[in-house]
């Protein structure tokens, strides 16, 4: 039973227990997030083989995870897999769901999560397309359905956007926020719902100009990934777009940048392309790639990859003075 100490607006705050429906690449991420924060976690999948890679995929993210820092108790062999999401849901302070992005399964699960878990219980959704208020209309209590979207691979992404649907309440939305703040996450509070949600619409913005680029021949997809990865997406990593503007207006700040470079802005944006994606897009996209990564072993490109987001994440959270 908990008392009112361990709540904030009516819902839990003191979580000890997470509920991980649907255990693919983001769900498995999650459950090793959780349990590097020192929780227990209790996962259920429907398909068949999900406890045994879940529990592989938990041992092969776990070194990554001590290299960030583990939580005082922290555990694999906290974590216990069910049969079923009620199992699941049924004895736990907070739920965080990862399922199929098919409405009609996303509504059916929270039908299900809703009449096990206790009212006082939070649940959120990962969902990058769906939003609260669609799914959130199978509940008896809608107030508590949140989103919860991370970025991939979420145990060492720290970004998580959450939103209320039309019938949440405050309170769950806060109670999420907080949640994840704990457990080393960067939690935004989203102010409307939109399609992709926020994150994934600014993504979605660079890779359109990308993709036009190279359908339109004026660039190779590694030349694309170059002048990225190599050039302002360095700058990103630490920075938003907004005090990134800001810092490179000198004493004037961001007053000075749009003033100075607002009319070249203006300019570029009238430019930039529409592009479809049409099997002949999508073949140059493809057959670019290939061509960029060959010889290469993609084991050995996502090993470094986390390796470095780690010390990414390490020296970030080094950097009190940026935001």
């Amino acid at each position: 039973m908990h008392d009112a100490s361990d709540q904030a607006g009516g819902y839990r705050t003191a979580i000890g227990r997470v509920a991980v429906i649907g255990t693919g690449v983001i769900g498995a991420s999650w459950v090793s997030q959780f349990l590097g924060a020192g929780l227990d976690v209790v996962a259920t999948d429907p398909a068949p083989g999900a406890e045994a890679r879940l529990r592989e995929t938990v041992a092969r993210h776990w070194p990554v995870l001590e290299q960030i820092g583990l939580a005082s108790g922290a555990s694999p062999e906290r974590l216990t897999f069910v049969s079923e999401p009620e199992d699941a849901a049924a004895s736990a302070d907070f739920v965080q769901e990862n399922g199929p992005e098919r409405l009609e399964i996303k509504r059916e699960t929270y039908r299900r999560l809703d009449a096990a878990a206790a009212p006082d219980v939070v649940l959120a959704t990962s969902s990058s397309g769906l939003t609260p208020s669609a799914v959130q209309t199978a509940c008896r209590f809608p107030s508590r359905v949140v989103l919860g979207h991370p970025f991939n691979p979420p145990h060492l992404v720290p970004l998580v956007e959450v939103l209320g649907g039309e019938r949440t309440d405050e309170g769950a939305v806060a109670a999420a926020m907080a949640f994840y703040a704990r457990i080393g996450k960067r939690p935004i509070r989203l102010r409307r719902e939109l399609v992709g949600h926020v994150a994934n619409r600014l993504q979605a913005a660079l890779w359109r100009e990308a993709f036009h680029l190279v359908g339109s021949g004026a660039a190779t997809v590694a030349d694309i990934d170059a002048a990225i990865a190599h050039g302002p997406g360095l700058r990103w990593a630490l920075m938003g777009p907004c005090l990134l503007n800001h810092l490179s207006g000198g004493p004037g700040g961001l007053s000075h940048t749009l003033d100075h470079l607002g009319p070249l802005m203006e300019a570029m944006w009238a430019d930039l392309g529409d592009p479809r994606l049409t099997p002949e897009l999508k073949a140059t996209l493809v057959r670019g790639l290939d061509e960029a990564l060959a010889g290469r072993d993609r084991d050995a490109m996502l090993a470094q990859r986390d390796r470095l987001l780690v010390d990414l994440v390490r020296q970030k959270r080094a950097a009190p003075d940026l935001p």
